[in-house]
């Protein structure tokens, strides 16, 4: 029996033109599925670009989003990243209220103990950066919230199988597209 609210990393393979962010986003928004996280970047060819997105739900809704996904002309390929074991990776970037004192020290040793870097520091605030898994990340943010967060921003998940896994893909026919 499937879990109604698992968290399903897929990773599109996508030609590098523009609106394809918009395309694929509204064509998952239009038919009900929401997107958790997301991060695009370049890959090594520069003809393409990598969306890293996660969505909630049972292998019923996975199946549909990839089949959604493997329609549209700009979508090379599709990967169901969790079915394998993968790395994934978040990262934060915060300002956090830090007088000088023993409160910025305090923070610095959170900070240490988290394995982040403190990035910039204002005569009230200092800036960290800390990346990894997401419930590292998660657990840093409220680890922050007494201390003030006066701004914050993550991206979304990035995520790659590890070289020994495979790399399935969603459907069994998969699409290839010439870039």
């Amino acid at each position: 029996m499937s879990n109604d609210n698992q968290r399903h990393v897929l990773s599109a393979l996508v030609q590098n033109v523009p609106g394809v962010l918009a395309h694929i986003s509204g064509m998952l928004a239009s038919r009900g599925f929401n997107i958790d996280s997301l991060a695009v970047g370049e890959t090594e060819n520069k003809q393409l670009s990598r969306m890293t997105f996660v969505v909630v739900g049972d292998d019923r809704v996975l199946e549909q989003v990839g089949k959604q996904l493997e329609k549209i002309v700009t979508v090379v390929q599709v990967l169901d990243v969790s079915s394998r074991d993968f790395v994934e990776r978040d990262l934060l970037l915060m300002k956090i209220k830090a007088p000088a004192g023993p409160v910025r020290s305090e923070i610095r040793e959170l900070v240490d103990i988290f394995r982040g870097k403190i990035v910039d520091v204002g005569p009230n605030e200092v800036m960290v950066e800390i990346s990894g898994r997401e419930n590292k990340v998660q657990a840093f943010i409220e680890r922050m919230r007494p201390y003030g967060i006066t701004e914050l921003a993550r991206t979304g998940r990035i995520a790659m199988v590890r070289s020994d896994a495979g790399s399935p893909r969603l459907s069994d026919s998969p699409k290839v597209v010439s870039v």
